[in-house]
């Protein structure tokens, strides 16, 4: 191997580090004032069907968490404002910096969906897909679930739920 062989691998080794090291050190609270406005909290009305849900499963009740309704409600915003139905909107987005910065206590959960036109429509399109319903049934305390539209992604409803510790 010839030096300059050694010197292009030390260089793109170097590279490689120094983007895993860029994008591991962002830790920048989301911008909240640049999503639009347009959603609504609708935690009060799912509360009792997520609750009748943990009851059947022997569960204790969650409770509203404001934290996690403001964290469900950018979540909605942000991904009616995309016009895409997806946990992570970047290389540098996290579920955990995301629900921190709006103060959700850690463990917690996400649950999407996009297209339902109601409460009782996405509630229960999680209670039938396996893994939105074990976050339903896990170990949380407090609920926050919101909707959002935006009329240039054709006014699709896009749901977020939080479950928080």
């Amino acid at each position: 191997m010839t030096s300059i062989d050694l010197s292009r691998r030390s260089l793109l080794r170097f590279s490689g580090l120094a983007l895993v090291a860029g994008v591991a050190s962002c830790t920048t609270a989301p911008q909240q004032s640049s999503i639009p406005s347009n959603g609504d909290d609708e935690t009060a009305a799912a509360l009792p069907l997520v609750n009748q849900l943990r009851a059947k499963n022997g569960l204790p009740p969650l409770s509203i968490d404001p934290a996690a309704t403001a964290a469900a409600l950018y979540q909605a915003k942000r991904m009616a404002s995309a016009g895409k139905m997806k946990h992570v909107m970047g290389i540098a987005d996290g579920f955990g910096p995301r629900v921190k910065a709006s103060g959700v206590q850690l463990p917690a959960a996400e649950n999407i969906a996009a297209g339902q036109q109601s409460v009782p429509a996405v509630v229960t399109a999680w209670i039938n897909s396996q893994h939105h319903l074990e976050n339903m049934l896990g170990r949380y305390t407090g609920l926050g679930v919101a909707v959002a539209h935006n009329p240039a992604s054709k006014n699709v409803p896009y749901w977020a739920m939080v479950l928080s510790s």
